[in-house]
């Protein structure tokens, strides 16, 4: 998996957004973990696609009224089943992190990638999630150098009391392994 202009350019589906822009400064130096389901808790929907391009059916779930208006994407989202989507190009600021801050430096998605888990906070994570995950930031940290280990952050901890992904069920420990044992 290699990163060329921003794309993963093999073995990730692509569905691209118009929520994005530039971003002030082309310096990616943090991975944001969330998770994201729609409705909640159903998974292997059409709905996050749509949701991220601007195209989804508010009329095909009552949940999805608060949604209405919502102009949200991430870089990328992966699914339970371990396949990746990718809606933005890293070299550009996708919209997930929202009012955020990180060591003092506010506006995460001026210098972040985004990641969604499709899950809740409360539903373990596929082995394929992992998997993939770790082979999608290991390509990350081949293409952008200020991104390690020290980097990988949930959502929640650059939006505290406002955001709660990817929950305490989210497993740092084996993420982080698996990806300590191919960098070394």
């Amino acid at each position: 998996m290699k990163v060329n202009a921003g794309w993963i350019k093999e073995g990730v589906r692509k569905c691209p957004s118009p929520y994005f822009n530039t971003r002030p400064e082309n310096e990616v130096s943090l991975l944001v973990i969330h998770n994201i389901s729609l409705p909640a808790g159903c998974f292997g929907t059409p709905f996050v696609d749509q949701l991220f391009q601007g195209c989804l059916d508010l009329e095909a779930d009552s949940s999805f009224a608060d949604l209405k208006g919502l102009e949200v994407s991430a870089h990328f989202m992966i699914r339970r089943d371990g396949e990746i989507v990718q809606y933005v190009s890293c070299d550009e600021r996708a919209w997930h992190a929202g009012v955020s801050e990180h060591l003092g430096r506010q506006g995460c998605n001026d210098f972040a990638i985004g990641i969604e888990l499709e899950g809740t906070d409360f539903q373990v994570y596929t082995e394929a999630q992992y998997q993939e995950l770790i082979k999608l930031t290991l390509a990350l940290f081949a293409a952008y150098p200020m991104l390690n280990t020290d980097k990988l952050v949930g959502h929640r901890d650059i939006a505290p009391g406002r955001k709660t992904d990817p929950g305490d069920i989210f497993d740092w420990v084996t993420y982080k392994d698996g990806l300590n044992k191919a960098l070394n």
